[in-house]
């Protein structure tokens, strides 16, 4: 069994930063493509960014040149650093990563995190 734990929302005002965390752990052999997405009251959940196990990143357009994701392959550990932070980021924003499992690894399994509340208000 695989576990992502993300870490890192809060409370924030707009034109503020924060950096979130996403732990990958358990019977893993390889994470391939890592990634965020967020959801907002009444709203569907979107798209924000990913990033392949060799480092090639995209963004959503709302959130490009504000956001950076980042990932540290030997801590099987990503990260979304958000700057310039906006009400309008406001979300839940959840983890998910595309992996392989020891004893399966002909087959791709995509996990998600349980979500972590940014609030970006003054």
């Amino acid at each position: 069994q695989v576990q992502l734990v993300e870490s890192g929302g809060g409370l924030v005002q707009p034109g503020g930063s924060l950096r979130l965390s996403c732990a990958a752990s358990g019977n893993i052999f390889e994470i391939l493509a890592m990634g965020w997405s967020r959801q907002a009251p009444g709203k569907q959940r979107e798209f924000v960014a990913t990033i392949t196990s060799g480092g090639s990143t995209n963004y959503a357009d709302s959130v490009k040149g504000r956001f950076t994701i980042s990932r540290d392959n030997a801590k099987n550990t990503m990260y979304l650093q958000m700057d310039s932070l906006k009400p309008e980021d406001t979300a839940v924003y959840y983890c998910n990563a595309d992996l392989t499992e020891y004893g399966r690894r002909r087959h791709i399994f995509r996990y998600w995190g349980q979500g972590t509340q940014v609030t970006v208000s003054s």
